[in-house]
This record gives structure tokens, sequence and C-alpha cells, in this order.
């Protein structure tokens, strides 16, 4: 049956109005991470979009204050989850898809370049052969084109690397979740320097994003508040960032984009959490499995990143 609520939230007024996703965000400000609750109007199936599982470096503990935040927008809104969707192996937070799956079902799905992930940083590691390379740890592998429903509304993949080989985007209904492909206009682009990054093939998945028809709604994964700016944003639209993008903005050439790119990069430290934060995430958010002791371990390569 269709909820009232959703629908007036998601500007509908009968539920036959076709395309429209009903979309409600989480914003984990300790990693500035954007999960989004994406849901059908009409039939209340919802997918759940680049979770956050809370870890301290310091301490190495984990928790779950952000997951339950969703759990309790499920619940509340009395949805059922069909999808646990990641757009690429995050360098910045934990992934909590194992979590939210053993509460509200679903399928954990990544794009199939997470097997040149796996290769790489299983290397960078030195994960053993009980570390699988195939993206088994997943339910499902989307290739570039796939399409799949949630509820009523149809649903197409789209690979956009560049800040990784991996980066997918999601277009369901009149929306499209891009990851870390873009930010808001007044921010700009994701960097494109980690292993397998490249800014020459980032710049073209972006403007693969910037052909969607203008008025799709474009949902970001992170926010880091430009200057200026005073509130965290994470939605836009396709028209906003190909008329305004500070990066890529009318005018901006290929060539031009990658000398900024890679200037800009050059600049940058590693994310804070990035060393936890891909031995979980390239294993579908799974912990290692204990030592001998019953205690789970995560390792510090020095001198690889």
């Amino acid at each position: 049956m269709s909820d009232p609520a959703l629908l007036a939230a998601c500007g509908i007024v009968e539920a036959v109005t076709p395309g429209c996703v009903h979309v409600h965000t989480v914003f984990d400000e300790a990693t500035f991470t954007a999960t989004h609750i994406a849901s059908d109007p009409a039939t209340g199936k919802a997918a759940i979009i680049d979770s956050v599982l809370d870890f301290d470096p310091a301490s190495g503990r984990i928790a779950t204050t952000s997951a339950d935040k969703v759990i309790a927008h499920v619940e509340a809104a009395g949805l059922t989850v069909e999808w646990l969707l990641e757009t690429h192996v995050h360098a910045d937070h934990l992934s909590a898809a194992p979590y939210l799956q053993e509460r509200l079902g679903g399928t954990v799905a990544i794009g199939r370049d997470i097997l040149t992930v796996q290769s790489v940083f299983g290397t960078i590691f030195n994960e053993g052969p009980a570390f699988a390379r195939d993206g088994s740890q997943f339910d499902r592998l989307l290739q570039d084109g796939e399409r799949f429903r949630l509820g009523s509304l149809e649903a197409t993949v789209l690979h956009v690397p560049g800040h990784t080989p991996a980066d997918m985007a999601f277009v369901i209904g009149d929306a499209a979740f891009v990851g870390d492909t873009l930010f808001m206009p007044d921010y700009g682009t994701a960097r494109a320097d980690f292993p397998g990054g490249d800014a020459r093939t980032l710049f073209r998945s972006i403007h693969r994003l910037l052909a969607l028809p203008d008025r799709t709604r474009l949902f970001l994964c992170h926010d880091y508040k430009a200057p200026d700016r005073d509130q965290f944003v994470w939605e836009t639209t396709v028209a906003d960032e190909r008329a305004h993008n500070v990066h890529v903005h009318p005018g901006v050439s290929e060539n031009a984009f990658v000398a900024m790119r890679e200037a800009r990069d050059a600049t940058l430290g590693m994310p804070r959490l990035i060393l936890p934060s891909i031995q979980i995430n390239m294993r579908a958010g799974h912990l290692p499995e204990p030592e001998n002791n019953g205690t789970r371990y995560l390792k510090l390569p020095l001198n690889r990143l």
C-alpha cells in the first residue's frame, strides 16, 4: 500500500505519478558521509546507499550509532529493504552493510570492478589466500548498464571510475546516487590519486553523469562545507552541477581539469580512516576473522600510501 506521508514528501498527489523516488538522508558528521535511504512511495521498497559503521581509530572500537538511525527511519516509515548498495570501496568510513542486512534484510551489491580493488589492496595489505579476490563477499556484483527494480521504480547502474576503478552511480527513478564522483557545485569534484584512480577518467565519468536530464536530482556521498557555507548539503541537480561546479563548469577542458585535479591532489593528505576503511569495505563491511586469541586485528602497512 502507498504511504501518504512518503507520497507527500516526494511531491506526489496520486500514487500513479511515475518516477519519483523518496529520499531520506542520515548524515554522519564525524566522517562527513551522507547515507541515503531511497524508497518507492508506491510500494515502500527501499535501498540503503553508502551506510556508515562508527569507528574510533584511537581505541579500535566500533559502534552502530549512525546505522541505528537508518534502522529507526526504515522501521518508522514501514519500509522493506531490498538493496544495500555501495557506490565504491570507501576510504573515509567503514560500511555497516552486514549489520543492516542482519536487521533489515536486503542484497548487498557493488560494482564488478571491486575485483580490481581487492587485487590491488589485497597486495598492499599482504592478505593471504583466505582473502577472496573474486567479489564473493558481496551478494551481487553489478555491471555498467545493468538494470534492476526498486518496487515499481526502474534503476540503472552506471560505471563512473576515476576516483577509484570501481565507482558506480545508481540512477533510481528521477534521482542519481553518485558516490564521491561529484561534490556540491561550490566544492567541486573527487580526488583521483588513490591506487587505480585517474583524473582524466574521472573527468569523462563526470560528464557521463552531466549528460543525464537536467532535472535529475543528484545525491552525493559527502559534503565538507565549502568556504562561506554554514550548512551541510548533499542534494543538487544535473543542471546546477553542469552550470556551476567550480571544477567542471562550461569552458573547463579535459586537460585543464586534469592539471587542476593532479595539482590539487598532490597537496592532500590521506583520509584519516583510509587504512581501516579499505580493509573492512573490500570485505563488504565484514570484519577480519578473529585470530587464535579471539581478537580481530587490522593492519597498518607502513610507507605504502
